[in-house]
């Protein structure tokens, strides 16, 4: 059996509840595989740095009901413990595409709960609460009977005064309290306008985990914890991985994988928004990544056939990385060789003739896109319905996907010739054209992408670098 950390709503102090956890039971020596819930890239950095074992999201908008119970099995696999942190509030979902307005829960930390049949330890804020607790209580555990919420964490108690008035009101529902956590000065972790500071620009993370293992030894109830968190005996697991049938279980046959078709993946403080599934199906499909950084290395790696910029702040290095002359150059020349390459959101914004940031300073970036990616108040977030307008690098005309938004930059001027027309994923609203189109090996767009229910998506990648390299080697390159 594994746990789900669930909140009452956002700002509950989830990802505190989940680090401590995690944290806590990696001093103890145990095998621990983390999950998230959702699109979020940051979040399970921190899992990672803690556990030191890849953190899954577990989303499925973006992938599919039957992929989400195929990755938690499979990666369940081999831990001792495993954990999921939940999304947003308990039931905060979206409808279910256009056919189903009235389910509002679809992709929410209860709907991931039903799917994966695991039991759910909601958090409360306790901070402005004293005998309204049980009402809170009571009420999240009976408004979906599908759901079993094996007990409580109480956040932000301020003194043993208002821990006794939370005891006594709770006492009457019989729901075990798991954890008491007290109002901590000491364990913050800085955000900005995305959200949290990702873990590789804190010099002082590991003093912080130490201080949330700390706090785990002595502020969770492990006798009552361990047994909810330790996997169920080998037969009693949940369906075990298969590969779904559109998931190859070897690479393609035209595809080789000797040698193995390289990738460059930009990766450092700039660019490290991926999921890992992701990077794994493109080594699956033969491909070898080759990480390199646009802020440090002067050049890109030699021999690739393939070029991978995931999101991040390239915003908040950009004066850096128009510094880094020679990487911009030998990308553009990279990109204007035929090199396929995808560049998603902050990868995107690289690409183009400059970035504007909040202090509205301009900065030369690569140069490939005809337009700048200018800094701005307004956030754009959500999932996208989108559908390809003509063929490209990953897509073909008509060909629908989904992925998700989340950015605080705009691009003037936008597209002639955009690579697809977006809708609001649970209902019909246009939100217009996005992406670029203006080079056959080139996809750069703002939506990010899970292509774990997809993968003919990178398989097309994979196929247009293994071109690529065919036609280098005809040309004598």
């Amino acid at each position: 059996m594994t746990l789900i950390i669930a909140g009452e709503r956002s700002g509950v102090g989830k990802t505190t509840v989940t680090l401590t956890l995690l944290a806590s039971l990696y001093r103890l020596g145990v095998a621990v595989q983390s999950f998230k819930v959702g699109p979020d890239y940051i979040d399970p950095m921190f899992h990672t740095y803690v556990t030191g074992r890849p953190c899954r999201n577990l989303d499925p908008v973006l992938t599919s009901e039957s992929y989400v119970q195929q990755c938690f099995s499979r990666h369940a696999q081999g831990c001792e413990y495993a954990l999921v942190e939940g999304v947003m509030g308990l039931f905060d979902g979206i409808g279910n595409g256009e056919e189903n307005q009235l389910t509002t829960d679809f992709g929410s930390t209860a709907h991931i709960a039903r799917l994966l049949d695991i039991p759910i330890v909601l958090v409360i804020d306790c901070s402005r609460l004293s005998g309204s607790v049980a009402a809170i209580a009571h009420g999240y555990c009976t408004f979906d009977s599908r759901i079993k919420i094996a007990g409580l964490v109480l956040n932000r108690v301020g003194s043993d005064r208002h821990l006794s008035l939370l005891q006594n009101s709770l006492a009457p529902l019989n729901l075990p309290i798991l954890g008491v956590m007290r109002r901590q000065d000491n364990i913050t972790i800085s955000d900005r306008h995305l959200g949290l500071i990702p873990t590789a620009e804190l010099p002082e993370l590991d003093t912080l985990i130490n201080r949330l293992a700390d706090l785990g030894d002595t502020c969770f109830n492990w006798e009552k914890l361990l047994p909810l968190l330790q996997k169920t005996e080998e037969g009693d697991e949940v369906e075990k991985f298969s590969p779904p049938p559109h998931l190859p279980t070897s690479p393609p046959p035209h595809l080789p994988t000797s040698p193995p078709i390289k990738i460059a993946v930009a990766r450092d403080r700039a660019f490290n928004f991926y999921y890992q599934d992701n990077l794994d199906l493109l080594q699956h499909l033969g491909a070898e990544l080759i990480f390199w950084s646009p802020l440090a290395d002067t050049t890109l790696p030699e021999d690739i056939q393939g070029m991978y910029f995931g999101g991040g702040f390239p915003e908040v290095f950009a004066a850096q990385l128009a510094q880094n002359i020679s990487a911009r150059n030998a990308v553009k020349s990279a990109v204007l060789q035929g090199i396929p390459t995808i560049a998603e959101c902050g990868g995107m914004m690289y690409l183009c003739e400059k970035i504007i940031d909040f202090e509205d300073k301009s900065w030369p970036m690569v140069g490939i896109l005809p337009t700048s990616a200018a800094m701005g108040g307004r956030l754009t977030l959500g999932y996208r319905r989108a559908v390809a307008l003509q063929n490209s690098l990953l897509l073909f005309s008509g060909e629908q996907i989904y992925g998700h938004e989340f950015h605080r930059s705009s691009l003037v001027p936008t597209p002639e010739q955009p690579l697809f027309v977006t809708y609001r994923y649970d209902c019909k609203e246009n939100m217009g054209d996005e992406g670029w189109n203006r080079l056959a090996n080139l996809h750069a767009s703002y939506i990010h992408l899970h292509w774990g229910a997809s993968v003919e998506i990178p398989a097309r990648f994979v196929q247009q670098c293994c071109e690529f390299a065919g036609k280098r080697m005809k040309g004598g390159g």
